[in-house]
């Protein structure tokens, strides 16, 4: 079970150096920074991205959000915006994480699982295995025609995901749903090395300060 002196923080979904400077000065130790999508919010445009990520001061990690499947193709979006993280939202070949470790040593290599049932706690496992530094577990379904890969709202099986927090000997990240009202109960339920976080904490698509303020209180 993975039990961190402190729940860490990802606030994704950020669209400009507004918003990093916002999330950074309340206390993010991560920002995520969403490339193109089949579907889902917070798509911001790689020559933005990089800029806020040239902007962001260290320790903060830039996790950029591929959609991309191939190994040529993320390495190509990662050399564009530059972040320190890669964010891979939906499934890969097997090689792809020692591929990507190859390619580029310094930037770390994150895959999402999208939760729908128990069978899922075996498709984590295998990621780490094969060379995953770190899970997220969100609650897409990229089982439909229009892949939903994130940035739904919704919160999915905490029971699995504990499942996988207890089994993985990486840190994991929990997604989906989150929002002040629920964060507490998220922590106590899943007990992840960090949370992760979009529209909870956003009013008309903008980073909210009094949500985010509110959020961060609770978890600190």
């Amino acid at each position: 079970m993975q039990s961190p002196f402190r729940t860490r923080v990802k606030i994704c979904c950020i669209s400009s150096l507004k918003e990093a400077r916002l999330a950074t000065r309340l206390g993010a130790d991560a920002l995520g920074l969403v490339g193109r999508m089949p579907s889902g919010p917070g798509v911001v445009g790689d020559e933005r991205a990089a800029e806020i990520v040239a902007a962001t001061p260290p320790p903060l990690a830039t996790f950029m959000l591929t959609s991309e499947t191939t190994v040529d193709a993320i390495i190509a979006h990662q050399l564009r915006v530059g972040a320190n993280t890669i964010q891979l939202v939906d499934a890969v070949a097997p090689d792809t994480y020692a591929l990507l470790h190859a390619a580029l040593p310094a930037i770390k290599v994150v895959q999402v699982i999208h939760v729908l049932d128990e069978r899922n706690v075996d498709e984590a496992l295998e990621a780490v295995q094969l060379g995953a530094d770190a899970l997220l577990l969100d609650s897409g379904n990229p089982t439909l025609a229009i892949k939903e890969l994130g940035g739904t709202g919704r919160v999915h099986n905490w029971q699995v995901s504990r499942q996988i927090v207890e089994q993985s000997s990486v840190p994991v990240f929990l997604a989906g749903g989150l929002n002040p009202g629920n964060v507490r109960q998220a922590i106590d339920s899943v007990q992840p090395f960090g949370l992760d976080i979009c529209s909870g904490v956003r009013t008309n698509g903008h980073l909210d300060e009094q949500k985010l303020e509110a959020f961060m209180n609770l978890i600190r």
